[in-house]
């Protein structure tokens, strides 16, 4: 009889090097063309609302690498947040992000799930890595979400004691994102001509924030209002200035009537001030 024994599954090594500048990195295709739509408008929001510093880094389908048992692993998420990066410095473009080579770790991810691809899921801790484990073991990233547009439906995972934790709703249906110290969830409406369920943020207050073509709608809107209550403003004092002109032709009609009046008792004889 032979014993078969099941290999134990070995911890990975994580290195943080710098990415050779001659590394090709992957340019796979987005599943659909929700998805960079959806990134650009958590972003949009962002910038719109004044939460975006220089010092962060916030981007979509942009490789975060790692090094793996001595070989170069990159993912690319539909959006991530890193709080603070390092500089690249004036003219050069930032190919990729390395977490703690190149500042801290990055905080949230989120992927946006494809009717095609379910590795959004997928723990395979072998290569290629599934996401949810390479944010999960390989990055620790804090918190995970994934999106489906289509349901649609949010999943939030934070990472307790090396583990991702399904996270529950509150009663609005939305999650508390601590490392942005806001709400996300689903909008159903129109952006850029493009009518869909959004991702969207909330503040601590209930408030959704603004996109930034929401916010210049709302200026137009307010400017508009603004020349409206000119116009009633302006309408109103030349309403008053045209009833004093009235008042003023009244009285002096009055007076006309008057000085005539007082000419015809002086033709008669009579005194009209006696």
């Amino acid at each position: 009889m032979v014993l078969q024994v099941n290999p134990i599954q070995k911890e990975p090594i994580v290195t943080w090097e710098a990415l050779p500048a001659d590394f090709i990195l992957p340019d796979d295709p987005v599943e659909n063309i929700q998805q960079p739509a959806i990134a650009a408008a958590l972003t949009d929001a962002l910038g719109s609302t004044g939460r975006i510093q220089p010092q962060m880094l916030i981007g979509s389908n942009f490789g975060l690498v790692a090094t793996v048992n001595k070989k170069i692993v990159v993912k690319a998420p539909d959006w991530f947040y890193v709080p603070q990066v390092q500089s690249v410095g004036t003219n050069v473009v930032r190919r990729s992000y390395t977490p703690n080579l190149e500042g801290a770790a990055v905080a949230v991810v989120m992927e946006f799930l494809s009717d095609t691809e379910g590795g959004e899921l997928s723990v395979r801790s072998t290569p290629p890595y599934g996401k949810l484990y390479y944010y999960e073991k390989i990055l620790q990233v804090p918190t995970y979400v994934t999106y489906d547009p289509y349901e649609p439906s949010i999943e939030l995972r934070c990472l307790q004691n090396g583990q991702y934790t399904l996270q529950q709703a509150d009663a609005n249906g939305r999650y508390w994102i601590p490392e942005l110290e806001l709400f996300l969830g689903i909008w159903q409406g129109e952006r850029l001509c493009q009518t869909m369920n959004w991702l969207r943020w909330w503040d601590t207050e209930g408030n959704m924030l603004l996109w930034s073509s929401e916010q210049a709608q709302q200026e137009r809107q307010r400017a508009e209002q603004e020349r409206q209550r000119a116009e009633q403003e302006r309408q109103r004092a030349e309403q008053e200035r045209q009833r004093a002109e009235q008042e003023r032709q009244r009285a002096e009609q009055e007076r006309q009537r008057a000085d005539i009046l007082a000419a015809k008792l002086h033709e008669l004889g009579i005194d009209p001030d006696a």
